[in-house]
């Protein structure tokens, strides 16, 4: 369930994905269950085309990654944190508008 540009990300992979990222990385955390994460989905596939060579764009299913999710203190999906140079910079919980994740990646590259 993710657009050509969305990566997937899991246990295994998220430290090397993601914390080891030469760029920003946007993570949501997600589950096939979720309505709000479900509606999502379209959007961040459109961050992720939109913002190609900026950011890496990626979804956690945290019924797969059980692990990464408990790590970050994930309670509530969706889930979309901002990974910058390995450390988490921005959170937002609950699904927003697309211009509010658009935001969010252009604050971080803009002062990178």
């Amino acid at each position: 369930m993710a657009g050509a540009n969305t990566l997937n990300f899991d246990d295994a992979n998220f430290e090397a994905e993601v914390l080891q990222s030469d760029v920003p990385v946007l993570v949501d955390f997600w589950a096939e269950w979720c309505g709000p994460c479900v509606m999502l989905a379209p959007v961040i596939d459109e961050l992720a085309t939109d913002n190609v060579g900026r950011v890496k764009v990626g979804k956690v299913d945290v019924e797969k990654a059980a692990a990464t999710a408990g790590q970050y203190g994930v309670q509530n999906i969706p889930t979309v944190i901002l990974f910058h140079n390995g450390q988490p910079v921005e959170r937002i919980v609950g699904a927003k508008q697309k211009r509010d994740y658009q935001q969010v990646i252009d604050n971080v590259t803009s002062s990178a």
